[in-house]
């Protein structure tokens, strides 16, 4: 039977929006009167569902509510989900940076974090003297940190800096040093956050790497939260999905990927899809996805059709109305780029058609995540990520009789496009 290193217990945490604290004298006194009398926090009966779309009538808001699961020595969780979906204030708990509301924690062994580019890091320190630091923090001995020093010094990748002080680091070497002091001191719970995206490639792979060493080899667990869905697969075997600060779904890597994927891909309701980014001078308010005709799947080798629904508020003279559409996998990983630039176009204010057309479609079956971003007079009008989800049948690309896989490698396509 594995061993639990980890147990979270009903762990929940409440904020009040807009203050400090509990922002009031009489609040900290009723709490203070139910506390004396072991009564139960009034202001917990208040708190609104995190989510942070909607408009709510309480100032309180349960960042976290009700969370519960158990890590197994030597397992690699990973913690994904939207943005504000709790990930970042559940590590924080974890790593004691902060406390729950409500709930305990379990653990065996000394717990490294890595949370955000710089933590625990001294600006007018040296790399040298920080890792010392960090080490002390971690509660390492002097005798323990020099016996790793080179090696920490070695994997970071900032030996010709590492006597300088961090405040002239880049953010890039930063996540560099910090990483490979919390990697190398050895603790049984690494908890790290998106900050590997700051690195660069090299580093990441080096990173990842390095965990799965931990993991394999020195029985370590790590909690690992990131949006790059090609590192969870390859770093995790389990998978916690967050949402509204509620954990969504427990499984393995596979499940949990598709249930964060399907739940970011409103198909039908791009209108009052909330989380865009752009002046909203032009937005993607729907989209249809087909093949040869309306009512046909895209299928492997076969025309292929993508209509957008485009609402523009205000009536538009341009020079350059940009579209671009990026085609994910199922594991987020980049398949194909689509896009065009429409020059001198007058939009009047209305909802008018983009349609991208495919002759001969260059993907395997399985399903598929579109993003759209549009421009106008290069500036962003609107973005969605991963908002349009479709699946494509299996069908014959190379006319041999039979169905032939074809590459998903960067997939170049020749397409058109008409404006209506």
């Amino acid at each position: 039977m594995n061993e639990v290193i980890l147990k979270v217990e009903n762990i929940s945490k409440q904020y009040r929006l807009g203050e400090v604290g509990t922002g009031t004298i009489s609040h900290d006194l009723n709490r203070w009167w139910a506390k004396i009398r072991r009564k139960e926090d009034p202001f917990l009966k208040i708190g609104e569902t995190n989510d942070r779309s909607k408009k709510g009538s309480s100032d309180y808001v349960w960042a976290l509510q009700d969370i519960n699961f158990e890590v197994n020595r030597g397992e690699v969780v990973g913690i994904i989900g939207k943005n504000g979906a709790g990930k970042s204030t559940l590590l924080k708990i974890l790593s004691r940076v902060t406390s729950p509301t409500t709930g305990s924690i379990k653990t065996r062994g000394r717990i490294a974090s890595l949370l955000e580019v710089g933590t625990g890091f001294h600006p007018e320190m040296t790399g040298r003297e920080n890792i010392y630091l960090n080490g002390a923090i971690l509660g390492m001995t002097k005798k323990e940190i020099t016996s790793k020093i080179d090696e920490i010094i070695e994997f970071s990748g900032c030996e010709r800096y590492i006597d300088t002080p961090v405040k002239r680091y880049s953010s890039g070497m930063t996540v560099r040093l910090a990483f490979a002091v919390a990697a190398h001191l050895d603790p049984e719970i690494l908890v790290v956050d998106e900050v590997l995206a700051v690195g660069d490639a090299e580093f990441q792979k080096k990173a990842i790497g390095k965990m799965q060493d931990m993991s394999q080899d020195g029985g370590r667990t790590v909690l690992f939260v990131s949006h790059n869905m090609a590192a969870v697969q390859n770093l995790c075997q389990r998978g916690i999905v967050m949402r509204n600060g509620k954990v969504f779904f427990q499984g393995n890597i596979e499940d949990s990927i598709q249930n964060y994927l399907k739940d970011n891909s409103t198909f039908e309701t791009l209108s009052s899809y909330d989380n865009r980014i752009g002046s909203g001078v032009i937005k993607v308010i729907g989209a249809s996805i087909y093949g040869e005709s309306k009512n046909l799947k895209p299928q492997v080798g076969r025309s292929f059709h993508i209509e957008l629904d485009i609402e523009n508020p205000q009536e538009i003279n341009s020079s350059q109305i940009f579209f671009d559409l990026k085609i994910d996998d199922q594991m987020g990983q980049r398949i194909a780029w689509l896009s065009n630039t429409i020059f001198n176009k007058e939009l009047q204010n209305n909802v008018c058609k983009i349609i991208f057309k495919i002759d001969k479609l260059n993907l395997n079956h399985g399903g598929y995540y579109i993003s759209t971003d549009v421009y106008v007079d290069r500036k962003r009008a609107d973005w969605l990520q991963s908002a349009i989800y479709f699946e494509v049948i299996d069908g014959e690309y190379y006319n041999t009789g039979r169905d032939v896989p074809v590459s998903e490698s960067r997939v170049l396509f020749d397409f058109d496009v008409n404006f209506y």
